[in-house]
């Protein structure tokens, strides 16, 4: 399956399957927002660049890390109810991007996680 797809996009893919493994809870809630804070800069570029497919393939890999964070929210307390409508409203204004690119709603979102991110590391 790698081998059909370009050799940087199968070192990425090693890479992200290598830190996985055997990682702790909260490193994979820093590495799916490290995975989503990239792909949307991705998608940023491809769509400068008017390539379409690799927008396409960066909106993807961003959804699937919300997913991911959103399918890690445990618990029923405000922080976890906060952290579930952060990650839809993020990923509904990232699903309504693939319709209609948006840039400035993109870059505005990536803006936020890289904050949040930020704020996590320090934390």
């Amino acid at each position: 399956m790698l081998a059909l797809k370009n050799p940087s996009e199968a070192y990425r893919r090693v890479d992200f399957d290598a830190r996985v493994s055997g990682a702790k809870p909260e490193q994979l809630v820093a590495l799916c927002y490290e995975q989503l804070i990239g792909a949307l800069g991705s998608a940023l570029f491809a769509h400068e660049r008017a390539d379409n497919r690799a927008k396409s393939e960066a909106l993807t890999r961003a959804v699937s890390a919300l997913t991911a964070l959103l399918m890690g929210v445990s618990g029923d307390d405000g922080t976890a109810r906060a952290l579930t409508h952060l990650y839809e409203a993020a990923r509904r204004r990232l699903l309504d991007s693939v319709v209609t690119f948006k840039p400035e709603a993109i870059t505005e979102l990536r803006n936020d996680f890289r904050e949040i991110a930020a704020a996590l590391s320090r934390g």
